[in-house]
């Protein structure tokens, strides 16, 4: 089971914590556990839209699985934030250096700053404030008009609702695209990610749409595809004939069922051989028979 710290700031921005908790409890009621905790300062914190929130000041013991992420608070500059004291600030160092993650949302980057985890690394937030970041913590490699940044273990994300692209991203890497592309139509957010170019991923990347056929054709595919899946019993899976699915699937996505089920295959064993793997037991992981298939469509892809 995986520990989710909300580590709030007075004035604490309700989109930002909410945005992220969301996913987080939506991917535990789909079989992914998660435990959510929030702590602060002080016993009692006030939102930047009002809402007191309550919270616990004792941080929980926490693994290397386990999370902190540090939402964003209303300031007009970063030089304005509420000030966070050096026992929180070591927490969010110490918590890293213990091989856990921690991640922030909009302004919450510059508590990553104070704590020392933006040296050398890339990072970004709010485009109002990316500046000030930059001269706060020169070390820093700020990136600028991204949804978000992941560098060795710290993910930061431009703030407001990217705090939940942020999310889905990490529930991407631990639970695959197919969890975060079911959190993301369950919450009815456009499941992009388009942070980076390593984070993107084709089950999100195709699922920006509103057709409830095609949906139901990709979670098939998305479960299956590595395995043969022929046209006719996709579509007889979704109830239309193989040319209703087609035109649907291509208007929907841009790309044809097998296409978009190559592109599943290409993705996975481009992790695959990036950490290890042959070629040849790439290929046949992800369902191919040949390997030179998947040495075209790489080819083709690159």
């Amino acid at each position: 089971m995986s520990h989710i710290v909300f580590f709030l700031v007075p004035g604490v921005h309700l989109l930002d914590l909410a945005g992220p908790a969301q996913v987080f409890s939506t991917a535990d009621d789909f079989g992914h556990p998660y435990t959510l905790s929030y702590v602060a300062e002080r016993a009692q914190v006030v939102t930047a839209q009002g809402l007191p929130l309550v919270a616990r000041l004792d941080w929980p013991h926490l693994g290397p699985d386990d999370l902190v992420v540090v939402p964003g608070w209303r300031a007009g500059t970063l030089a304005d934030s509420p000030a966070i004291g050096g026992a929180s600030l070591r927490a969010l160092w110490d918590h890293h250096a213990r091989g856990g993650t921690v991640a922030s949302v909009c302004a919450g980057a510059d508590a990553l700053g104070l704590a020392g985890l933006l040296d050398g690394r890339h990072c970004t937030t709010h485009h109002d404030v990316q500046d000030e970041l930059a001269r706060r913590h020169p070390r820093a490699l700020v990136v600028r008009d991204v949804l978000f940044t992941t560098d060795d273990r710290v993910v930061t994300s431009a703030g407001i609702a990217s705090g939940i692209d942020l999310a889905l991203h990490l529930v991407a890497t631990r639970h695959g695209p197919a969890a975060a592309a079911q959190v993301a139509r369950e919450m009815v957010v456009y499941a992009r990610r388009n942070g980076h170019e390593p984070q993107s991923s084709a089950m999100l990347r195709h699922r920006s749409h509103l057709d409830d056929t095609v949906h139901r054709a990709q979670d098939l595919i998305d479960e299956r595809f590595d395995q043969p899946l022929p046209l006719p019993t996709v579509a007889s899976a979704v109830g239309v004939s193989e040319r209703t699915l087609t035109r649907l699937f291509s208007r929907a996505t841009g790309l044809t069922p097998l296409r978009y089920q190559q592109t599943l295959r290409l993705e996975r064993a481009q992790h695959l051989i990036s950490h290890g793997a042959t070629m040849d037991a790439a290929a046949r992981s992800v369902g191919f028979e040949d390997p030179r298939m998947l040495r075209r469509l790489r080819a083709r892809t690159t």
